[in-house]
């Protein structure tokens, strides 16, 4: 692996433009990317475009697959989002305003075509999120890590509000007590969402990722 490669993340929103609220949608848009953008520190913040598009350039590929998931969990389930994350070279043409180019950002676009392809398919309709490494950037072996994000997409999808509300909660740090008072409900209605819904292994599974894919 090349040590320069760039983390590319390119997002749009999913059936946002049939929102009665686009004012609302737009609002929570640009809080979820403030807030990710607050908490991972990406080398490019994620910058919201036309067309309810967003794109930024991550640090490692780890915080970009914990940071996709934490933008579609502050989204759903009034919105959702398709994400694709690429891995190879950007080339800054332009730096005010800021213009890029280059195999990192063909690869994202790649990925976001792959989920688009995966929504025309049932069986996989649920897969929001798709990873491609430039044809001259080998990086981190895609057939698994879009086995994790297809998993990882299947358990989120099906999972109710309440249950979505419990995992942002654990993953913005908080303790079962602490989420179980913001939520009005007991801890053990906290920990019995936490392994009869798979938050648990989504748990374990963002922390393996985002603390070990380079």
């Amino acid at each position: 692996m090349k040590s320069d490669a760039s983390v590319t993340v390119i997002g749009d929103l999913v059936g946002s433009r049939r929102s009665a609220d686009r004012a609302a949608v737009h609002a929570r848009f640009a809080r979820a990317v403030a807030d990710v953008n607050a908490e991972f520190a990406p080398l490019v913040p994620l910058r919201i475009g036309v067309g309810d598009e967003f794109q930024g350039i991550f640090a490692s590929l780890g915080s970009a697959i914990a940071a996709t998931l934490r933008l579609r969990l502050a989204l759903l389930p009034e919105v959702d989002v398709r994400q694709g994350i690429g891995w190879g070279q950007v080339q800054v043409l332009a730096e005010e305003p800021r213009v890029e180019d280059g195999p990192g950002w063909w690869a994202a676009r790649s990925a976001i075509e792959a989920v688009e392809g995966y929504e025309r398919k049932a069986a996989l309709r649920a897969v929001r999120t798709a990873y491609v490494a430039a044809d001259d950037e080998p990086g981190p072996d895609a057939a698994t890590i879009n086995a994790a994000l297809m998993t990882r997409d299947q358990v989120v999808s099906g999972l109710s509000e309440r249950s979505l509300s419990v995992l942002g909660g654990l993953l913005g740090g908080r303790q079962q007590q602490e989420v179980a008072d913001e939520l009005g409900i007991s801890p053990s209605a906290v920990s019995q969402r936490i392994r009869a819904d798979g938050l648990g292994v989504l748990l374990a599974a963002d922390e393996l990722l985002r603390g070990g894919v380079a």
